[in-house]
């Protein structure tokens, strides 16, 4: 196993890593990383590129293969570039270093080594089988296109999304309290879908008493609905001090319910996941939002704006003790599952992530 600069691979291996770059950004964000892969012919053209898309499907190595089986290709003579190091474990899904092996390939190329302790040690085992291993192609930006992944895994905590709906001027309910409903059905069936990836959804106190939500996966008809890749209705959590009241509904009658009293976001983190949870949904309100947001706690941020103007009423966000526009929290474009910014009927969703120069969190 060699780890090596950009220089020491081909231009078509460079190009292959090149195009997995761009086809783990069709992924979408949760408790997997974002990955792509494709083969190389012995002539250097490129003939399959395959990516994960999500917890449960298979992985961008096998997504690849699949392809190459089906198409005939014989992959004794290939070469595969993937942008992160073949996992080494059994969770949803196998190996995919057992699936390159069984394949025959005889040399792969990744971007960086996985992270993570119960994945890590795909290369060894490559390499143990045989297979020339090459990695470092591409190895920064594979780096970036996980950076808040890879920090969540360091952390032991789950990968956490931050949602809001709110007004052209950032409010997400009027004067009198008002806020159903802000944006359009577009947005609010898109937020479902984003529901039903997660392992469990968050709000505070605030929202149970003044929404009564039921923080269920619903389609746009109204039914109840589940994502295709999970067995179980996302745990729902409020997050919080007061009580909750007997008959609020997101209760529910299913036990996927929780009440933690307390207002630390890392707290909270924590005890989700010692009971297995992954992906975090944000959903509200403001105050809990914010705790996140200050603590540098949120991976990924979704803003779904509504051509609207209240001039007045609850903003999306708190007071976060910023004094001056250098101190502001800072984001970037996310350009995976779908892009930055996308038209959802009159409505727009901003698709964000922080900046790879992670603040020190909050303690």
């Amino acid at each position: 196993m060699t780890t090596d600069s950009d220089t020491m691979f081909t231009a078509a291996e460079t190009e292959a890593m090149d195009l997995a770059l761009a086809a783990a950004l069709r992924g979408h964000r949760g408790a997997n990383p974002l990955v792509g892969a494709a083969i190389l012919g012995e002539d250097g053209r490129v003939l399959h590129v395959g990516h994960h898309r999500g917890a449960g499907t298979p992985h961008a190595e096998v997504d690849a293969i699949d392809q190459a089986l089906d198409a005939g290709t014989d992959l004794t003579r290939c070469t595969m570039v993937v942008t992160l190091e073949p996992c080494n474990h059994t969770g949803r899904t196998g190996p995919c270093a057992e699936a390159v092996v069984e394949a025959g390939i005889p040399r792969l190329v990744h971007a960086v080594a996985d992270p993570t302790e119960n994945a890590s040690g795909g290369a060894a085992r490559l390499h143990a089988a045989g297979v020339q291993v090459h990695s470092g192609l591409r190895g920064e930006r594979a780096e970036q296109l996980n950076h808040r992944w890879a920090r969540a895994q360091g952390e032991s905590r789950p990968y956490v999304t931050v949602k809001t709906a709110q007004t052209l001027d950032a409010r997400i309910a009027a004067a009198d309290g008002t806020s159903t409903w802000i944006t359009n059905e577009e947005s609010r069936a898109h937020a479902h879908g984003v529901r039903a990836r997660v392992d469990a959804i968050v709000v505070g106190t605030t929202t149970v008493l003044t929404d009564d939500p039921r923080l269920t996966v619903r389609t746009p008809a109204g039914d109840q609905a589940r994502g295709d890749q999970n067995t179980s209705s996302p745990l729902r959590v409020v997050m919080g001090h007061r009580d909750v009241p007997t008959a609020a509904r997101v209760r529910g009658a299913d036990g996927r319910f929780r009440h933690l009293r307390t207002h630390d976001p890392a707290v909270l983190l924590t005890e989700l996941y010692e009971e297995g949870v992954r992906h975090v949904l944000v959903e509200g309100g403001a105050t809990v939002v914010g705790a996140f947001l200050a603590a540098d706690l949120a991976d990924e941020v979704l803003v779904y704006q509504a051509p609207l103007i209240l001039g007045a009423g609850r903003p999306s966000y708190p007071d976060l003790g910023i004094q001056t526009l250098s101190e502001a929290l800072k984001f970037l474009p996310d350009e995976s599952d779908g892009g930055s910014l996308r038209r959802l009927g009159s409505d727009v969703l901003w698709h964000l992530q922080p900046v790879p120069e992670a603040r020190t969190p909050m303690t």
